[in-house]
């Protein structure tokens, strides 16, 4: 038996291959960047062969930091609803679909009217939004049927990325329930929704519990990715439920948030519960439930904002500590501007394609920094109420939250949401707890552990304490009521806009 396992995270926008050893921590890492094109207002897509290049160069770089005969297995933790369309060989024959993607809007309506309102919920968890990739397979379907046709397997990310290291066409629970076109409390594909599609299990991957044993790395992809031939494979997921696994949040009362390229939340839940404040999801050790909130703009927001409006270079080491210095000089509510940031439309607890960023309140005495300081504290205030929602349907205690992400390095940000939730706020030790949560799965699956939870707990790690000051409490309760009203004030604005966009496009 080896020291050491594997965790790669195939996100949107890289791939992370990390090497961890018993207790969770990190040994060596490689990564690579991953090209995303957005053709068009609604469309998001990537090149299948730009995951598997950023997997080769990320293990190989990795490979020349450790001893590849010490390593026991690898597991993938991969972007969800992104689906690619693949040849019976695993080669593209279309653009992968990317989560972000909205050409399905109309799919969504025609769907869950065919099937009937709250069924498709009902069965994978997951409200009516154009996110879940089963729309844009019926997309395909209307618009570019001869395509439709060709395609043999619409594919996950790790779906991919196995078949071309075992040459097999298998993924897991956590890969497959995104799709919206799984039964997440049989833990099968739903033959009521692959019917309406048109198309049977055949053309999807075979899904399996997590940590099950998926295939073996061929001896080509060994010799493209620097991996030991032989190595097993083993069934990881979704990066939003395999970051809960990685912080160790396998209770009700502990919640993960992932402050990323989007804010990402989630509680696991013992019992199947479905409502239009959150979706349900499979959870990372497939026990339970994840209760999950999605806010499309979270730290993709914040640098489109700096890159545009802000002086200086934010890849600058003191650059975002300055910025934070000037936002400590401006008062909870910036100076009475007040920002939405659903610039991309919005899932919970709206489900809503149409969303746009709005601001309110702006006035010619407000500067970058108060709009700065509006979009971290538009992003607080969302992710708390949400929270909210979620206590008050479900009655569980949510005591604390867990931060991962990019986004958990800011001082400001992390102690807003402690203030605003009145809730403790753990910072983890590491920012890459998705590739943890899958390293976690590969050490139950080498036989490290007798569980996946007790993986969990033997390599969590160690986390930091942020504890709320509740003289601020008050006034952001207060703000939040100002900010639960901007959504409705502007829904049919925002939709007029879209429309208008498209129009005239």
């Amino acid at each position: 038996m080896g020291s050491i396992v594997i965790g790669v995270d195939s996100s949107t926008q890289s791939t992370k291959a990390i090497a961890w050893d018993r207790q969770g921590k990190v040994l060596a890492e490689g990564r690579c960047d991953i090209p995303l094109s957005n053709p068009s207002l609604e469309k998001f897509e990537q090149n299948v062969e730009d995951w598997w290049n950023a997997f080769c160069v990320s293990c190989k770089e990795l490979s020349n930091h450790i001893e590849m005969s010490e390593v026991d297995g690898l597991a993938i933790s991969n972007q969800r609803e992104t689906l690619a369309k693949l040849d019976k060989d695993g080669k593209a024959i279309y653009p992968a679909t990317v989560w972000m993607d909205k050409r399905s809007v109309q799919e969504v309506e025609d769907l869950n009217s065919i099937m009937g309102e709250g069924k498709i919920h009902e069965l994978t968890g997951r409200p009516k939004d154009p996110c879940p990739c089963l729309y844009r397979v019926l997309w395909m379907k209307n618009h570019e049927r001869e395509i439709f046709d060709k395609v043999q397997c619409f594919a996950d990310v790790q779906a991919f990325l196995v078949k071309r290291l075992s040459g097999e066409f298998n993924t897991g629970w956590i890969s497959s329930d995104p799709h919206g076109m799984f039964d997440v409390v049989n833990k099968c594909w739903s033959k009521e929704i692959l019917q309406q599609l048109e198309i049977d299990e055949s053309r999807l991957p075979n899904s399996f519990k997590p940590g099950t044993n998926l295939g073996k790395v061929s001896k080509k992809a060994a010799e493209e990715t620097g991996l030991k031939e032989g190595m097993p494979i083993f069934a990881a997921g979704g990066d939003g439920q395999l970051a809960g696994l990685g912080t160790n949040c396998t209770r009700s009362d502990r919640a993960y948030i992932n402050l990323g390229t989007a804010v990402v939340s989630g509680v696991w839940s013992e019992e199947y519960k479905i409502s239009k404040n959150w979706r349900t999801e499979i959870a990372a050790h497939g026990e339970g439930y994840i209760l999950e909130n999605v806010l499309l703009s979270g730290a993709l927001m914040v640098n489109w904002f700096v890159d545009q409006f802000i002086p200086g270079d934010r890849k600058d080491s003191n650059f975002f500590f300055n910025l934070e210095n000037e936002i400590k000089k401006i008062p909870i509510g910036s100076d009475g501007l007040i920002l939405q940031p659903y610039t991309g439309g919005v899932m919970d607890p709206y489900w809503d394609p149409y969303a746009r960023g709005v601001v309110a309140g702006l006035s010619i005495s407000h500067t970058p920094y108060h709009i700065y300081r509006s979009i971290l504290e538009g992003l607080t205030l969302d992710s708390v109420f949400r929270t909210q929602n979620i206590e008050k349907e479900t009655n569980l205690n949510i005591k604390e939250y867990l931060a991962i992400g990019g986004g958990a390095n800011s001082p400001a940000w992390v102690q807003m949401l402690a203030d605003a939730s009145g809730k403790d706020v753990l910072i983890a030790d590491t920012v890459e707890a998705s590739s943890l949560g899958a390293a976690m799965i590969a050490a139950y699956g080498a036989g490290w552990y007798g569980s996946i939870g007790e993986a969990a707990g033997n390599m969590s790690g160690k986390t930091r304490l942020i504890t709320p000051n509740l003289e601020n409490k008050s006034q952001y309760e207060d703000l939040i009521d100002i900010y639960q009203h901007v959504y409705d004030s502007n829904k049919k604005i925002n939709k007029s806009l879209v429309k208008f966009a498209e129009k005239y496009k």
